[in-house]
């Protein structure tokens, strides 16, 4: 299918602290891990799910904060406390889905903050399968027309006709999607595209990975693998990647493993103020919990 532009991505953004799920046991802290992807024996795109890391680092964060606070935590402890949920309320795209090489940046996202609306959800009172694809499909389009107006603009006109049925274009061979737990409205959902792998200059195709956020629980509700041909309608047959597109894959790639090697390096920062939390209240030795005064 060709690609087809939808609708606008909503760039609000919104900057708020969420609150912690406790947990009556203890929370041990996590230890970094990057994600995989496989390729099946006759070349097709699979998707490989991310590491229990990746999918629970942010709410088991919170949940360790809430612990501490919890326990109790004196003046100077509670303002660092503070000093990370905010940066978990304010960065949490950037950490959740930069951490695996997608990039977030306004001139970077599909759709950021899209409304989902109620006309959405099907009989089973959660968002229709069916409608995941279309929110794939619409930051697909916003994905490459990015490339015309952010990245390569000297390019405008070669990219905006790649998504049109002339000349050489774009189209979808295949889609997987997982869906990963049942978004209902009210919510947001911010959708990301990136690159599997850097092509080589001599292929007609390329894989792109995709990270669909709800805002509202804060991780992937689904995630899709898109399998892209590049097609010269002229000739009614498969092409080498255009040059001008290799030479933005290279920097889109670049771009991509220095976000990844940021929001991990971020990631670990945070996974130390936290464990400092930890073991200068409920972790640490001789620890009694404050239970408050009796009045």
């Amino acid at each position: 299918m060709n690609f087809t532009q939808l609708i606008s991505v909503d760039e609000v953004m919104t900057k708020k602290i969420i609150g912690c799920e406790v947990e009556g046991s203890s929370v041990p802290a996590l230890h970094l891990s990057t994600s995989t992807s496989t390729s099946t024996s006759n070349g097709e795109a699979s998707l490989t799910d991310p590491t229990p890391f990746q999918s629970r680092w942010l709410s088991t964060t919170k949940s360790r904060i809430g612990k501490c606070i919890l326990w109790g935590l004196d003046h100077e402890q509670t303002q660092r406390a503070a000093a990370v949920l905010k940066v978990l309320g304010e960065e949490w795209r950037v950490l959740v889905a930069g951490q695996e090489g997608f990039l977030t940046s306004k001139k970077r996202a599909g759709l950021v903050r899209q409304k989902v609306v109620w006309g959405e959800m099907d009989s089973m009172a959660h968002v229709n399968n069916v409608t995941y694809v279309r929110y794939a499909e619409s930051a697909r389009i916003n994905w490459a027309y990015n490339y015309a107006v952010h990245i390569d603009p000297k390019n405008q006109e070669k990219w905006s006709k790649l998504w049109t049925p002339k000349g050489d274009g774009l189209i979808l061979r295949s889609m997987r999607t997982d869906y990963k737990f049942p978004m209902t409205w009210p919510d947001h959902i911010s959708v990301f595209h990136k690159l599997r792998s850097l092509p080589k200059a001599s292929d007609t195709s390329f894989i792109l990975d995709v990270m669909i956020l709800s805002e509202l629980h804060q991780r992937p509700a689904a995630r899709c693998v898109e399998d892209i041909v590049v097609y010269d309608y002229r000739k009614a047959k498969k092409m080498v990647l255009p040059p001008f597109v290799m030479d933005a894959f290279v920097k889109t790639w670049e771009e991509q493993e220095d976000a990844k090697r940021k929001s991990l390096e971020r990631i670990e920062e945070i996974e130390k103020q936290v464990r400092k939390l930890e073991t200068d209240s409920w972790d640490r030795e001789g620890a009694v919990e404050d239970l408050g005064s009796s009045s």
